[in-house]
């Protein structure tokens, strides 16, 4: 039942296990592959089990074939459309680190000055 998969092939898999690094999607011809973290989604993916879980029903592309480490690499990403965006997460607003940075700024002036002021 060994069926001939290609790089670029796409084919239904079923989500067989998650780690902290990615899922193991069993293939139809029983071989399982792995869909690294970075090619679950468009985008920022903290934890895998957000997006996927045991006994998903997913569409992988074959991304590579590695016959003598019985390899292979999937995406479920490059199934998909990208988003307008690109798949970014939103900019953090900055606001908030920059008034921090401001009070260090301003503390640490403070501190060498006393610190030249006692030497003298």
């Amino acid at each position: 039942m060994a069926e001939a998969y290609s790089v670029g092939d796409i084919v239904e898999g079923t989500v067989d296990g998650i780690t902290g690094f990615g899922a193991f999607v069993k293939l139809p011809d029983g071989r399982t592959g792995l869909v690294h973290i970075s090619e679950v989604a468009h985008g920022w993916v903290e934890n895998v089990s957000d997006h996927l879980s045991v006994g998903d029903t997913v569409k992988v592309k074959i991304l590579r074939i590695d016959e003598a480490n019985n390899k292979i690499a999937l995406s479920i990403k490059a199934t998909q459309p990208a988003p307008a965006d690109g798949g970014r997460r939103p900019r953090r607003d900055n606001r908030d680190f920059e008034r921090k940075l401001a009070d260090f700024l301003k503390q640490s002036e403070k501190k060498l000055r006393d610190a030249r002021l006692e030497r003298w």
